[in-house]
């Protein structure tokens, strides 16, 4: 019972002591403490959310890697043995040449240089 009375003593005198003129925390020095306290939690939280999706995404790359690298072995094996069935047949087998595609966009030939004009029209577009 004794010691229930001392924290109330102590309760009271430290309410009594704010009231007397002991230095309180403002208001918005505490909501600025507790919003930052919100910003480092949601914080932590984003950053083991993405670093489990990083995870997961090391180890998709990594598996696509593995199938890229198996898919262009199996190219190079059909390549050779193309050769040499050709070679065998005692003809000549001639590799697929690259594609390519060149692309311009145009918006239309008024308000052009002369010149762009003129290799537009030599490239018949």
């Amino acid at each position: 019972m004794a010691e229930s009375s001392d924290k109330m003593e102590l309760d009271v005198s430290s309410a009594a002591a704010a009231a007397a003129g002991a230095p309180t925390v403002p208001e918005t020095l505490l909501k600025k403490r507790k919003r930052d306290e919100q910003w480092a939690s949601t914080r932590k939280q984003q950053l083991e959310v993405s670093r489990s999706k990083n995870v997961k995404n090391r180890q998709l790359i990594f598996k696509r890697t593995e199938q890229y690298i198996k898919e262009y072995r199996s190219q190079e094996a059909d390549l050779i043995r193309l050769k040499r069935e050709a070679k065998l047949k005692g003809g000549f087998y001639v590799e697929a040449e690259a594609k390519l595609m060149f692309v311009i966009r145009i918006r239309g030939i008024n308000d052009t240089h002369p010149k762009t004009r003129k290799i537009l029209q030599l490239l018949r577009l």
